[in-house]
């Protein structure tokens, strides 16, 4: 039990530092999605530093298993997991964004080490990963594809279409993460495109469906932990979150889904984040 505890302290450490990067990345008076990177920081802490079989040292290594970021938007969080496992210095993190650095606004999978594909326009990511999946399967290589959506996402018709195709060929080493915050760049899910109810809707797909609170480490371990055992279907994780979790200021506000940063703002999310 203590080292669970250990476990899950160290890796809400490792969230806690990701947002804190995130921040770095970001910087003062360049707008930067917030939001989503938070919510999602506990769920991608978990998958780089607890459940995911990759090495810095070797980024195209068969044997490894993959992430996409599905909603590329948040690369800016993928960057700074990839910088704490030591595919490149920390320090690179400030260049983001910046003509000619090889962290751009979404995901290259050309420049960026660690990157498996190039995301960023909405819905391709689960068309991917599936791809990706039956493609291990076919090595027999025994490794897991994760895929991270948006809620807002799912409004995309392609996310379904690879969700009834992995369904159809029984693609049971593909894990979807859906993270639920409610919001979308103009406002509320429910008001915008409502995607909901998430859990009915994957399971008539043929999912295994497993809901969680996506802040809660200890469920976050358990949900990855059991898609290892769910055989004959694809699994997806419904994470419930909450949009700028972590900064009082951005916490459920629109606004930070691509937000500015001021200097006192800068400043107060570093402190907050201490």
């Amino acid at each position: 039990m203590a080292d669970r505890q250990e476990l899950l302290t160290g890796l809400s450490q490792k969230a806690k530092q990701l947002r804190r990067d995130v921040i770095y990345s970001i910087g003062v008076g360049v707008a930067g999605h917030i939001g989503g990177s938070f919510s999602s920081a506990d769920i991608v802490s978990a998958l780089y530093f607890y459940k995911m079989h990759h090495d810095p040292k070797n980024p195209h290594m068969p044997d490894r298993d993959r992430f996409l970021l599905s909603k590329g938007h948040v690369g800016v969080l993928q960057y700074a997991a990839l910088a704490e496992c030591g595919y490149f210095p920390v320090e690179d993190l400030k260049h983001t964004k910046e003509i000619g650095s090889y962290l751009q606004g979404h995901p290259d999978v050309i420049k960026t080490p660690g990157i498996e594909a190039g995301t960023g326009s909405l819905g391709q990511g689960l068309s991917i990963g599936l791809g990706m999946a039956l493609g291990l399967r076919l090595n027999q290589i025994p490794r897991k594809v994760y895929v991270l959506c948006g809620d807002g996402e799912l409004a995309e018709g392609q996310i379904w279409e690879a969700a009834m195709a992995a369904s159809a060929f029984h693609v049971d080493n593909l894990v979807a993460i859906v993270d639920q915050n409610g919001l979308q760049a103009n406002g509320k899910v429910v008001d915008r495109f409502n995607t909901n109810p998430l859990p009915e809707k994957w399971t008539a797909f043929g999912w295994h469906v497993i809901e969680i609170d996506g802040h809660d480490m200890g469920q976050i371990v358990d949900a990855l932990d059991a898609a290892d055992s769910v055989k004959g279907q694809p699994t997806v994780i419904i994470a419930h979150t909450v949009k700028g979790k972590g900064l009082s200021f951005a916490e459920n506000q629109v606004k930070f889904h691509n937000g500015t940063l001021t200097e006192e703002t800068y400043q107060q999310a570093l402190s907050e984040l201490a």
